[in-house]
């Protein structure tokens, strides 16, 4: 993909532009020295703006570890080691703000990605935002879109890294083997048993209704279809070649007033000595065991941790696969006081996002007189905000899925709010049912 030094649409203001649609991008730039994580805050943010909208494609960034982990500027691709990868990313049932940190276990050597939790929902819409993620020294982060925090997770909580950065302290034994004898069966067939004498399993599950009659003026000798009487037989049909014309069928207007045409049968009913399949009833097994599972032993790779250990950051790249063009990078700042970013936040994106919002309400009026495309955007930025609940993340895929079908065709939002609503009593019902 090539990359260009363009303007913003609608703005004098420059940024690094993605210009062709389907293709794999990658631009690297190394700091003068590296940004230690590890000394007090530091605020990571950045804007981007999906001028061509956004369907599928990547618009975050990697922040790279030192070339002494094993990666060259010129030979920058997806597996030169960073230590943080942090922005949007929509595709299919993507849609999520990454933030990916990798992290080194002091027992194993090896560096692992811990994905943030329930990440927030990237912006439907054109218009420029800005992504900023802050680390704090007492081991929190704070994802903020356009200055609002979005998400607030702890680096040591198993409930806000998948996986955690503290692995767990026991492991199932990978040689522990279930016993043969081992029975997981919590019901079953009831071996006294006996299939009553008068159970017939070979009657039909429905038969003739020997009730039924006839309704008056069934026309017997009346087809359904009829060949169409003003059809003609086409000039340039040939009978050797093409076969022997045959005019093509419509309904039988004669039936349209009747009650039915062609050969009357009795129609079918439900058999009332339909039993089908004797099977023996369910009891409880005498020697159920429960499921079965290795047991624990101490996991080998299990390590305290008070404080991640971060690597530093020597570099700042963009590495994408995306299907859309006019994506535009801009502002890209590593700061070590959340004002500065603050500050950059004011004077340098929200200028630019004020201008285009009301670009973007004008064009949303004139578009349709009634307004109604701008109420159905309002809408789509409600139900992303509604995918962000937390009580709902387990359901956040199917909400978000159910959202893009519904950007691509309108005509279906109102069955789509429906549809997530449905979502939410069911939630909400299982948690006053205690998950039943």
């Amino acid at each position: 993909g090539v990359w260009k030094h363009s303007k913003s649409e609608g703005h004098d203001d420059y940024g690094l532009l993605v210009s062709e649609k389907a293709r794999k991008y990658a631009i690297v730039n190394e700091l003068n020295e590296p940004v230690s994580l590890k000394d007090g805050s530091t605020v990571l943010q950045f804007e981007t703006r999906f001028q061509n909208g956004l369907e599928c494609g990547g618009a975050y960034l990697k922040y790279l570890r030192p070339q002494e982990a094993g990666w060259k500027a010129k030979l920058f691709d997806n597996e030169s080691p960073y230590s943080i990868m942090f922005g949007p990313d929509k595709c299919g049932a993507t849609n999520k703000v990454h933030f990916i940190l990798k992290h080194k276990n002091p027992k194993s050597g090896e560096y692992v990605e811990h994905h943030l939790k329930y990440p927030p929902s990237v912006p439907s819409d054109k218009l420029t935002h800005v992504y900023t993620a802050i680390l704090k020294p007492d081991n929190e982060v704070r994802i903020l879109i356009d200055g609002e925090e979005k998400k607030k997770a702890n680096f040591l909580s198993a409930d806000d890294f998948e996986p955690p950065l503290i692995p767990a302290k026991t492991i199932p034994d990978p040689d522990d083997k279930k016993p043969e004898d081992w029975d997981e069966r919590a019901k079953i067939p009831d071996p006294n048993a006996v299939k009553p004498d008068d159970w017939d399993e070979d009657a039909p599950m429905e038969i003739e209704d020997e009730e039924a009659v006839k309704p008056e003026g069934w026309l017997d000798d009346e087809p359904e279809e009829i060949d169409d009487p003003e059809a003609t037989k086409p000039e340039d049909w040939d009978d050797e070649e093409d076969g022997e014309w045959e005019a093509p069928k419509i309904d039988n207007p004669k039936c349209e007033t009747a009650p039915g045409c062609g050969e009357w049968k009795r129609p079918m009913k439900m058999n009332p000595a339909y039993k089908g399949k004797w099977s023996a009833p369910l009891i409880d097994n005498p020697n159920y065991k429960g499921i079965w599972k290795p047991q624990e032993i101490p996991n080998p790779d299990y390590f305290k941790l008070d404080k991640p250990d971060f690597e530093p950051i020597a570099a700042i790249g963009i590495e994408i696969w995306t299907m859309q063009d006019g994506i535009l990078f801009d502002n890209i700042l590593i700061a070590k006081n959340d004002k500065v970013a603050e500050s950059y936040r004011e004077t340098t994106w929200k200028p630019k996002f004020e201008v285009e919002k009301e670009k973007q309400k004008a064009e949303d009026e004139s578009t349709d007189s009634d307004g109604l495309s701008g109420v159905q955007k309002k809408v789509f930025d409600v139900l992303y905000k509604v995918a962000d609940i937390p009580f709902l993340s387990e359901y956040k895929l199917q909400i978000l899925d159910l959202i893009e079908k519904a950007e691509k065709q309108p005509n279906i939002t109102i069955g789509v709010i429906v549809s997530i609503l449905v979502i939410i009593l069911t939630v909400l019902f299982r948690l006053l049912f205690g998950g039943k």
